[in-house]
């Protein structure tokens, strides 16, 4: 029976805004396992794991009622549904907010002009707790979807929803006026099941695994020669997570560098370092870094 098998289950939605990216960071973490469109799970071949593909709005009480171990979703949703799920990492992908949005033309521009205003959204518990720590009294209009076109049929005068680049709101008129959180997928646990004594060697290793994917992105591992003299300059350059590494060459007079450089400033960094006396600098893409 699949809810007593013993292996480990992380929840992840079946479709939607973050389904990919979290079959991807799977795949990256080493899993071989496939997904079909009609499956509910998906075993693992070559690890103690079960991928579920459920709903995201089911993800947290799945993970919070030990159905699974762990859930990748939306911090958005974790936040609207309450559960009582720890968060083991932040994931990097599927940035958005949760935002207040009101119509260009209307008269709503900040908070204090949403007093009275009737707020369409699909976080109606979100919306209410962030209307009663800034002491606005509002009425909520609880939408399941199309949220942004209540304004229009005057079912609403703002709406709170996620967006993403924003193309959506200005397409139906609106403008944000306020951000109620940022959201983005995190990877939430089963407090007890992260404790439990005869799971804890492969949580161990999944979260190991985890850890050393989110570690690697962004980094490059950068390899020059430069001479002696310039070593405490590119030091300075090229810290490293903990410190760079020197190696003597056949020549004296000068030493081998190796680091890891964050991608954004690649380019930036490897112009000073030519200009600090680097030479044959090679930079080489790093897939797992294990701390």
């Amino acid at each position: 029976m699949l809810a007593s098998n013993g292996r480990l289950k992380v929840a992840v939605q079946k479709d939607g805004r973050i389904s990919d990216d979290s079959i991807a960071l799977l795949k990256s973490m080493g899993f071989d396992f496939e997904v079909r469109s009609r499956s509910l799970f998906s075993p693992c071949r070559n690890f103690p794991l079960d991928i579920l593909s459920v709903r995201d709005d089911d993800i947290p009480e799945y993970v919070q009622d030990g159905v699974s171990d762990f859930g990748i979703v939306g911090e958005n949703i974790t936040v609207e549904r309450g559960s009582r799920v720890e968060i083991v990492d932040r994931l990097g992908f599927g940035n958005c907010q949760l935002a207040i949005c009101a119509p260009k033309t209307g008269s709503i521009k900040d908070l204090s002009s949403l007093r009275g205003a009737r707020i369409a959204t699909s976080y109606p518990r979100t919306v209410k707790r962030f209307l009663e720590a800034n002491g606005i009294e509002a009425s909520i209009v609880e939408i399941s979807g199309s949220v942004e076109i209540t304004p229009a049929l005057n079912v609403s005068d703002a709406t709170c929803d996620i967006i993403s680049t924003g193309s959506t709101a200005r397409v139906n008129g609106l403008e944000v006026i306020h951000t109620v959180m940022p959201s983005e997928a995190i990877l939430i646990g089963n407090p007890a099941a992260l404790l439990a004594a005869e799971k804890k060697r492969d949580i161990g290793q999944f979260i190991l695994r985890l850890r050393s994917v989110l570690q690697a992105r962004d980094k490059m591992y950068v390899m020059m020669n430069a001479p002696v003299d310039a070593v405490e300059k590119i030091k300075a350059l090229v810290p490293g997570m903990k410190s760079p590494t020197v190696v003597p060459l056949a020549n004296r007079n000068l030493v081998a560098v190796h680091s890891v450089v964050a991608e954004s400033v690649i380019w930036e960094v490897m112009e000073k370092l030519k200009a600090a006396g680097a030479s044959d600098i090679i930079v080489v893409p790093i897939v797992k870094i294990i701390s």
